[in-house]
């Protein structure tokens, strides 16, 4: 475990979450950088994330490789809609430009 709370503050570190206090030790340390990100989250209604690092290893624990009928089905699906989102801003553009042409 200490393992991961050391990766915890490495990342933590990176990010720039609780670089400015004073190290107090690791629980007050990360109750005021919580409640400080909570506290800035909050003016602008957002609700905080959470920072427990259990939360995030439960999803990667219960995460597989997909098969491959699901992996050829995502890059169908996402072939798709980079097309459809190229064309809407093909059209977008076409219009934008060629339109004050003829006016």
């Amino acid at each position: 475990m200490k393992a991961a709370e050391t990766k915890m503050d490495q990342l933590k570190g990176k990010l720039g979450v609780g670089g400015s206090e004073k190290k107090t030790g690791k629980k007050g340390r990360d109750a005021k950088t919580k409640s400080d990100l909570t506290d800035m989250l909050d003016d602008i209604g957002i609700e905080a994330p959470s920072m427990d690092l259990g939360e995030y290893i439960r999803v990667l624990k219960l995460a597989r490789k997909p098969t491959r009928e699901e992996f050829m089905m995502i890059g169908k699906v996402s072939i798709t809609g980079i097309f459809l989102i190229g064309m809407i801003g093909f059209i977008i553009y076409a219009l934008l430009t060629e339109l004050p042409k003829s006016i």
